[in-house]
């Protein structure tokens, strides 16, 4: 297909038959909509095969496949998301695809940044399809994107090179969580997950990209992920009655949230970043520790991205989790099981599993069991692993900007 850059047109299915369109359901999604992506696919597979050179349809398609994407993502948003049937998923990453090629052939200004935006929408709320193509799309047009310099680059620059002063966290020695050097398997399991005992691992992630030949750095995740879309939180905590959600491009998020001052907090935080990018997924690995899973379930791993002063507050997990600094450091506070009753938990079903109490500023008038707890603590530094238990109750706060990836295992 000479419409479309040669190395998308290499990606795209040459058949028909080989798009899988049965996994859209006729009987779910409705008539109308299922002979409008049949429609997209006689298009282009005529495009294919008469390397038609006439565009006048595509705007037109582009309009329809957007209000396709428009209906689908209602009913992505309605009701419970475990609830959607998966047809609706498949329909919103197909949709996704039919635009990213129609965007691609239209070739308007800035295409290739649309192009991209539209496939990190499909990434995330649609359904993996064809071999994770959309992903595979999303990596080919990033590496053809490259950051922007301009006058703002040079505010960057300078904002980086100077040094952030904040106040200093002390931790108390006998609450320290202990550290160890990269124990066997054996060790860690009998010692560590068997007893619920937090500990620090150090030297278990030195050997990553991330750390070593692709060292992450704010250039480094501009350069590699600056133009894809990623949601971020903005509010202080989840707990927030103003906090909200919202897609921005990576680059957006660390000029109005990591590198400038602003009233807002923003935060990358609890997202598949990996399944997303790639280029980004290849620079760290899975811990050995997690072989150590007794379910057959995929892990869990998700980064989490902000600048100092980010906060998660205190709750728990049911999974085992080992969460490994990449950037900057952190502040965490552990409490075991045992504790919950003096913790205050929310009593709404929706944050049972989340504290009512602000750990570092605590109203012990509402709440005057806190100070009874008993908690471990550390500062987490790059290039280190915490052991965070199931059912243990943790508080983390970013010392500097930060990025964190978290491993989540039964």
């Amino acid at each position: 297909m000479d419409l479309l850059p040669e190395k998308i047109a290499q990606l795209i299915p040459k058949e028909r038959n080989d798009l899988k369109l049965h996994e859209i359901e006729e009987e779910i999604v409705g008539k109308v909509i299922r002979y409008k992506i049949d429609n997209f696919v006689d298009f282009l597979f005529q495009d294919y095969k008469n390397d038609r050179e006439d565009k006048s349809d595509v705007e037109e398609y582009i309009n329809e496949v957007q209000a396709i994407l428009d209906i689908t993502w209602e009913k992505l948003n309605t009701g419970y998301w475990k609830d959607v049937n998966l047809s609706w998923r498949f329909l919103y990453s197909y949709a996704t695809l039919f635009k990213i090629l129609f965007v691609l052939i239209r070739k308007k200004d800035n295409y290739l940044n649309e192009a991209v935006k539209v496939c990190d929408y499909g990434i995330i709320m649609g359904a993996p399809i064809l071999d994770n193509l959309l992903k595979k799309i999303a990596s080919v047009l990033a590496n053809d994107l490259k950051p922007v310099k301009d006058d703002d680059c040079e505010i960057i620059h300078e904002h980086k090179s100077k040094k952030r002063t904040h106040h200093k966290t002390i931790i108390i020695q006998d609450k320290e969580i202990i550290r160890v050097k990269c124990p066997s398997l054996e060790k860690f399991k009998s010692s560590y997950m068997d007893l619920k005992q937090p500990v620090i691992i150090e030297d278990a992630i030195d050997y990553w990209p991330a750390l070593s030949t692709n060292k992450w750095s704010i250039d480094y995740l501009l350069e590699i992920a600056g133009c894809r879309l990623v949601p971020i939180e903005i509010g202080n905590s989840y707990t927030d009655k103003l906090w909200s959600q919202k897609l921005v491009t990576l680059e957006e998020f660390i000029k109005n949230y990591i590198l400038k001052s602003t009233n807002e907090i923003g935060y990358l935080a609890q997202h598949n970043l990996f399944d997303q990018i790639q280029e980004l997924r290849n620079d760290i690995a899975i811990p050995t520790y997690c072989s150590l899973a007794e379910s057959e379930d995929e892990i869990d791993i998700n980064a989490w991205f902000g600048p100092e002063g980010t906060i998660s507050p205190l709750h728990h997990d049911p999974k085992h989790n080992l969460l490994a600094q990449v950037m900057g450091e952190k502040y965490v506070r552990l409490y075991d099981e045992e504790n919950t009753p003096v913790l205050y938990p929310h009593p709404s079903k929706l944050l049972d599993n989340t504290s009512q109490v602000d750990v570092e500023n605590p109203d012990l008038n509402k709440f005057p069991k806190f100070s009874s707890g008993q908690y471990q603590e550390c500062i987490l530094k790059s290039g280190e692993v915490l052991y965070i238990p199931p059912k243990c109750w943790h508080y983390v706060r970013s010392l500097s900007v930060s990025f964190s990836v978290s491993f989540w295992w039964h």
